[in-house]
């Protein structure tokens, strides 16, 4: 990469970061292509070469996720608050766009989420932000830490990745029926496939949240497990769009380099911290490799 060209991914990311931090906020060409350094009569333009959709669409887009976010997950959350929240004054107004790109009125999206939709309409900013939004990891990222056995409370989900949303609303449910605040509780997901490559209909994940306390039989569905006690590599990532990528690099490039070797447990990730509690940009998730009680380096 050129000496410019990276120049002009870091106004373009500053642009990115800005959006995240200030939905609330005046998001139109001035305010933007200041944050920019760039002309407002050429930047737009810019934007679009660069991720190929309007500065416009891409900031409607960020707003109608968090949005969607704070109704979906948020017990109590209402329409109104959603909008103020993202930056609309008028809730009608709010309703229309988030009708016109996600498919579904707030209300309607709140109460029974399609979530196949709004992945389909959310793919536009998703695609954008992942050409700049990426981390780089180095080797020194990674270090290694003795996990202990973690009984946890396990719901499983099953099929097509697109609507794990749903399966995390049921756990959210059952979480707040139960009284086990996130607060108070570590919450993990144990990938038990790859989207990737897995077929839709085999596709697994768990949800699960730390807790010793017994679970009783629940219309949720969730059930006792354990994150069983052993060595992990374990990397830090920052935002939600650096999961994916620091999974490769612990792969790709950590174990490689390590001279470990894995154990039969599948790579989990405790949610330090997730939307809506947090903005995107701020998410953060340790990524845990299981690995072996010693190191095996070939000669």
């Amino acid at each position: 990469m050129t000496t410019r060209q990276a120049a002009h991914d870091a106004r373009m990311k500053r642009v990115l970061s800005y959006i995240d931090q200030h939905l609330e906020d005046d998001l139109g060409l001035d305010a933007l292509s200041a944050v920019a350094a760039l002309s407002k009569y050429h930047f737009h333009r810019q934007f679009r070469a660069s991720f190929g959709i309007s500065v416009h669409r891409y900031v409607q887009l960020v707003r109608m996720k968090r949005a969607g976010q704070v109704l979906a997950f948020t017990q109590g959350a209402s329409v109104t608050e959603a909008a103020l929240d993202v930056g609309y004054a008028a809730p009608d107004a709010f309703a229309r766009v988030f009708r016109g790109r996600l498919g579904q009125t707030p209300s309607a999206f709140r109460d029974t989420p399609n979530w196949e939709e709004w992945l389909a309409g959310l793919w536009p900013m998703t695609n954008a932000r992942s050409r700049l939004m990426k981390t780089k990891y180095s080797l020194d990222d990674v270090h290694t830490v003795e996990v202990p056995e973690t009984p946890v409370a396990v719901l499983q989900h099953r099929g097509n990745p697109a609507l794990v949303g749903a399966t995390i609303q049921k756990f959210i449910g059952w979480r707040r029926a139960v009284g086990l605040k996130a607060a108070a509780s570590q919450t993990y997901n144990v990938f038990h496939s790859d989207s990737e490559i897995t077929p839709a209909d085999e596709f697994r994940v768990d949800i699960c949240a730390a807790t010793d306390r017994t679970i009783e039989p629940n219309e949720q569905g969730v059930e006792a497990g354990v994150i069983p006690a052993g060595r992990c590599a374990v990397l830090r990532a920052i935002g939600s769009e650096n999961v994916e990528p620091a999974i490769e690099f612990l792969y790709r490039d950590w174990l490689p380099s390590s001279g470990e070797t894995l154990r039969d447990f599948p790579l989990y990730c405790e949610r330090v911290s997730v939307v809506p509690v947090v903005a995107e940009h701020e998410v953060v998730t340790d990524i845990f490799l299981p690995l072996a009680m010693t190191s095996h380096i070939e000669a």
